[in-house]
């Protein structure tokens, strides 16, 4: 089979952001690097490198990193770095001109991106629902005096394919299964920069450079003492995952030959785990959506034609896989796709607000209730409550920046019977998830937490005390099921 040449994303991944034109003259193509942190299967690059091949220009990847966002620490600076680092080693070694940038302060980066578009004929970024990403590419829009285009690639479908609303996964799985077989036809390259295009040579003008210097070869490196010189939150330490796209890589390899073919029977496990833990990197887009299927269809020996022809919106034999596979693929697909769908429909998805009025009126009807014990967030925040098994995993939280799938939601439960109402139980679970864990600010953390709440739930029988209609689970039933003995040593406060 011959290798196709790089091609631009279909039109329903592609926004132009302003109405500027392609400049006539321009003298590279720039891409601006910004969610989907990689090299390998991404529509934006993909996009990028074909528009070069049209203008026969070559190509400017723009990689920053500000200082100034909410919760900014070591913790997610050092792993934003790593892969950043391999990016520049990466576009380096082919030729390709890399502009890698961390700010030394908040607002040092203001007028970069502005300063590279005025010798650039066009601007390609990521398009991104989530955290300030909106806000990022709504002021860029307004500065950039080029053509700027951003590519969705966040799923195996467009975010933008519908205008309808899904509150549901079911609908949003029975939408998907009519859906996906005509988006599949069209993926990104596993290696956009591995064709013949030609896209080196391009220069960028020294006064750019003096002002806006690169990052020093240690702090490429995360070093913890050059990560000291910025100003970030000094509680949240770095953790011992590392970020970049080998190790993405290298965990969705050791997923799929480990853990896979015990998804179903022993995702739910503590110590024999089966889940991908492949959230923080997809979280960074050091991996994505399209890669991480790419790797199952190889893995099952699947094609399209597998597909089932019906769309009634069910979990299970719709994808013609094995078990664990569309089990798998239930969470990757339908679960993350309707977060990220959720965060580009819903004001302040990231908000009480975003709790469905069902769930909200339930929980108001219980705003009386007695409460067992009521913590502040300080209090929560250092682990210190009369519940071992919450404080191991707000523990495991803190040291490595992930709780448990199984514990996740029992652990958001927790806290709202610890708080005076929802939205203040809302509030902390943001910002514990927010500072601390490493695939949080995220569209699925606020989907994770509005379930914790009722959002893309049902209501439950029989009503109870604070939670009303809401789902319920309690630390004594998860002891009883799980075997916990180590967890709790391990994570011990």
């Amino acid at each position: 089979m011959t290798k196709r040449a790089p091609r631009p994303a279909p039109v329903t991944r592609v926004r132009s952001l302003n109405d500027a034109d392609v400049r006539p003259g321009g003298r590279y193509v720039l891409y601006w690097m910004i969610a989907s942190r990689r090299l390998v299967h991404s529509f934006a690059l993909e996009h990028a490198v074909a528009r070069a091949a049209e203008s026969g220009l070559p190509l400017v990847v723009f990689e920053p990193l500000r200082v100034g966002y909410r919760h900014a620490s070591p913790r997610f600076h050092a792993f934003v770095l790593q892969g950043m680092r391999e990016n520049h080693e990466a576009l380096t070694a082919a030729g390709i001109t890399s502009f890698p940038y961390v700010e030394p302060e908040p607002g040092a980066g203001q007028g970069l991106l502005a300063a590279l578009a005025a010798d650039a004929a066009l601007v390609v970024t990521d398009d991104h629902p989530g955290f300030h990403y909106p806000a990022m590419l709504a002021a860029a829009a307004r500065q950039v005096g080029v053509r700027l285009e951003a590519v969705d690639g966040n799923g195996l479908a467009p975010l933008r394919d519908t205008d309808k609303t899904f509150s549901r996964a079911v609908d949003l799985r029975r939408h998907l299964q009519r859906t996906l077989p005509d988006h599949l036809q069209v993926v990104p390259l596993a290696d956009p920069l591995g064709s013949k295009v030609p896209l080196t040579g391009a220069r960028i003008d020294s006064e750019i450079r003096r002002r806006w210097p690169a990052p020093s070869d240690a702090l490429l490196a995360a070093d913890p003492d050059a990560l000291d010189g910025l100003p970030l939150d000094p509680q949240v330490g770095m953790v011992e995952a590392i970020g970049g796209p080998a190790c993405g890589s290298e965990r969705l390899d050791t997923f799929l030959r480990r853990r896979l073919p015990r998804y179903v029977e022993d995702r739910r496990s503590i110590d024999e785990s089966a889940t991908s833990g492949l959230s923080p990197w997809l979280h960074f887009g050091h991996v994505g959506a399209h890669q991480v299927f790419d790797a199952i269809v190889r893995k099952e020996g699947w094609s399209r034609d597998e597909l089932g022809d019906t769309a009634k919106g069910q979990r299970e034999g719709w994808w013609g896989m094995s078990p664990e596979a569309e089990a798998f693929l239930d969470q990757l697909v339908t679960w993350r796709e309707l977060g990220f769908r959720a965060a580009l429909t819903t004001p302040a998805p990231d908000t009480y607000a975003a709790i469905p009025a069902w769930a909200r009126a339930s929980l108001e009807q219980h705003l009386g209730d007695e409460r067992p014990a009521l913590y502040e967030r300080d209090a929560l925040e250092a682990a210190a409550t009369d519940d071992d098994l919450w404080n191991a995993a707000q523990c495991e939280l803190l040291r490595d920046g992930v709780i448990h799938n199984q514990l996740r939601m029992l652990w958001g439960k927790k806290v709202l019977s610890w708080t005076p109402d929802a939205e203040s139980a809302f509030e902390v679970l943001v910002h514990l998830n927010d500072r601390w864990a490493l695939d949080g600010r995220d569209p699925n953390s606020y989907s994770g937490i509005g379930w914790v709440l009722g959002r893309f739930d049902r209501p439950w029988a029989p009503e109870r005390p604070i939670y009303g209609r809401i789902r319920y689970m309690t630390s004594a039933s998860a002891l009883r099921k799980l075997d916990l003995d180590d967890y709790l040593e391990r994570y011990r406060p």
